[in-house]
């Protein structure tokens, strides 16, 4: 019998935002890096609405993720050439010294970096640092803390949730944690958009 494929109910809400915002930051063309892409199923939604000059890279550090990640990309790189091209999923840790791609135009990462310790976002960080030229983005999806303090009830529940799974998990600061980490990588002051659900769309572009 075939597994069905995973699925992320919070993908279904919050694609369409995501997507208006990566729309409006892309380049026309070259790779675009997706950090920790779960299920795939974003991937498997916007790429076809983007520019096919584009590469949509997915990657995900849990070797398991994998599978289920290129199950939801396959049928579009079996289809009809449609926005842009997928690749075949990697298995990327943002903690190695060396990532398995050398150059991006974009890198993407939704809702990671408060699932997984810091050192995880500073590596994150430091490769994006690494591989994206001067004024190209990367972009960070999820809840946030702003100025030390929670934005909104949910979110600060949603923080206790994610402490008492894990001690090195919890929603990051974005002024206090987010913004000078990626200014000592040396990343500009980022653009901000809100978006539902207590999210922010945070873009930080190369100096």
């Amino acid at each position: 019998m075939t597994q069905p494929l995973p699925h992320a109910p919070a993908t279904l809400r919050n694609r369409e935002p995501i997507l208006a915002v990566l729309r409006e930051i892309l380049p026309d063309q070259g790779l675009l890096l997706e950090v920790a892409s779960g299920t795939g199923e974003h991937a498997a939604f916007m790429a076809p609405h983007l520019s096919p000059r584009l590469a949509w890279q997915p990657s995900d550090a849990d070797p398991a993720a994998l599978a289920g990640i290129d199950g939801h990309t396959q049928p579009l790189r079996e289809g009809p050439p449609q926005g842009a091209r997928i690749l075949p999923a990697l298995r990327l840790d943002t903690t190695a010294p060396v990532w398995p791609v050398d150059r991006a135009e974009a890198i993407f990462c939704c809702n990671m970096i408060h699932i997984a310790p810091w050192v995880a976002a500073l590596g994150l960080l430091a490769g994006a640092a690494r591989l994206l030229p001067p004024g190209a983005p990367l972009l960070l999806y999820g809840p946030f803390k702003r100025g030390g303090e929670h934005t909104a009830p949910s979110n600060a529940a949603f923080d206790r949730t994610l402490r008492e799974r894990d001690a090195a998990w919890g929603l990051r600061c974005l002024d206090h944690e987010v913004v000078p980490a990626a200014a000592a990588q040396g990343f500009i002051a980022p653009e901000i958009h809100q978006l539902p659900a207590n999210n922010l769309a945070v873009v930080l572009r190369r100096r």
